[in-house]
């Protein structure tokens, strides 16, 4: 009879255990995805600081791992990328923006950053001065293959989000960046779901006065304010509901 008892009641733990189990969004990128320690200091915020208000956050965690200056390499080389995979499990999900930062030189002394442009499998060895250590630097693309590889490796969904536009127009248009073409082929060759958020946001601030579109970035062309990270963190709920076959639309506050 004890051991009968016993055996009910690890089922009933076990029960409870899942039933409190739920998945994690994972947010990886730079500044224009978390600025600062993302409590707006000069005025300047990350769109993934503000978009956990659009999940209900009783039935998914969401956690914005994103920090300013990163590229691709250097999200990977600083360790950031190995802390989450510590953690990373089945079902949970993984949203990635990089770019911004990954058009830097690879080994210049004040971040040696950057990463080979496109999508290619080319590679370059150089000294990096600030790890003070001989380092091969691969493509962006590259590294965002090995983000998505590793992800899908968890039995984890990778999203990939191409990065959000500058406040640089020409003839009335925002114009493009190559890495939205470059992260939108590498979610086509790996599978991974993608938001392509420059286009998204791109076409928001075209409905808009520039004039207008230029109070979001009140320090420079890269950075927005508040209210400009809302507008991006819409966009990036408007990607998800655009999603096919993706259940983490299903955590979105209706």
């Amino acid at each position: 009879m004890k051991l009968y008892k016993l055996f009910t009641l690890a089922i009933i733990v076990a029960s409870f255990t899942l039933i409190d189990q739920k998945p994690t969004l994972y947010i990886i990128g730079d500044s224009t995805v978390k600025n600062g320690d993302g409590t707006g200091k000069g005025g300047q915020w990350g769109w993934a600081t503000v978009v956990d208000a659009y999940f209900d956050t009783n039935r998914i965690g969401v956690r914005n791992h994103a920090i300013g200056g990163r590229s691709s390499r250097t999200f990977i080389t600083d360790g950031r990328w190995d802390k989450i995979l510590e953690t990373l499990t089945k079902g949970d999900y993984v949203m990635m923006q990089f770019g911004h930062n990954d058009s830097s030189p690879l080994d210049d002394t004040a971040r040696a950053r950057g990463t080979i442009k496109g999508i290619g499998n080319d590679s370059v060895a150089t000294y990096n001065p600030i790890r003070k250590m001989r380092e091969v630097v691969y493509s962006y693309g590259w590294y965002m293959r090995k983000f998505v590889r590793e992800t899908q490796a968890k039995g984890a969904i990778p999203i990939i989000c191409s990065p959000v536009p500058r406040d640089n127009w020409k003839n009335g248009k925002i114009i493009r960046s190559e890495y939205a073409l470059w992260a939108k082929q590498i979610a086509e060759e790996t599978g991974a779901y993608f938001i392509d958020l420059h286009e998204l946001v791109s076409l928001e601030y075209e409905k808009m006065d520039t004039a207008i579109v230029n109070k979001f970035f009140p320090a420079d062309k890269t950075h927005t304010n508040k209210e400009g990270a809302i507008l991006n963190a819409q966009q990036v709920v408007a990607g998800i509901k655009q999603l096919n076959k993706i259940q983490l639309k299903n955590f979105l506050l209706k």
